[in-house]
């Protein structure tokens, strides 16, 4: 059986792992525009577009050179709080790039490929969920989301 080679979206070339290593280097780009400051105080913040969902945002773990964070929209409906697209991503600040660890739940309109060789599946995947987390990044800025200093979580002032 012959491996299928394919195709990186940006230039049309056989895939090479430089080109994933660029896609993470642009993903944390694109993510510095939505997340200016990465050593924010708070633990969960929610951005308001006026003209998409809101977009959630956890810190999930930080330490001196990496920032896992968690971004989905949620949906309630008669089953319960559902989140779609569910992102877990990991910031090396030293490196900078930033990479989408996992996705728990597909977008229904992503169907799964079963036909990757398996030599070629974690790379293939890795392609998908960081391909699916720049295009969302690009999409949420987009529509003006953002978690800069007028979008933090305030505190109550006492009096």
């Amino acid at each position: 059986m012959q491996a299928t080679t394919e195709l990186c979206p940006c230039c049309g070339k056989p895939r090479r792992l430089a080109h994933l290593i660029e896609l993470y280097e642009r993903n944390y780009r694109l993510i510095q525009q939505l997340l200016p400051e990465f050593d924010v105080a708070y633990g969960h913040a929610v951005s308001r577009s006026k003209s998409d969902c809101p977009l959630h945002l956890w810190i999930v773990d930080r330490d001196r050179y990496t920032l896992t964070l968690h971004l989905t929209y949620e949906f309630t409906d008669e089953t319960g709080v559902r989140r779609q697209p569910d992102l877990w991503v990991r910031l090396y600040r030293d490196a900078g790039v930033a990479e989408a660890l996992r996705c728990s739940h597909r977008p229904p309109w992503r169907a799964e490929d079963e036909a990757d060789p398996a030599a070629h599946a974690y790379l293939s995947e890795q392609w998908r969920r960081n391909l699916l987390l720049n295009k969302w990044l690009e999409y949420l800025l987009e529509h003006g989301h953002g978690f800069g200093m007028s979008a933090r979580p305030r505190l109550a002032l006492s009096a």
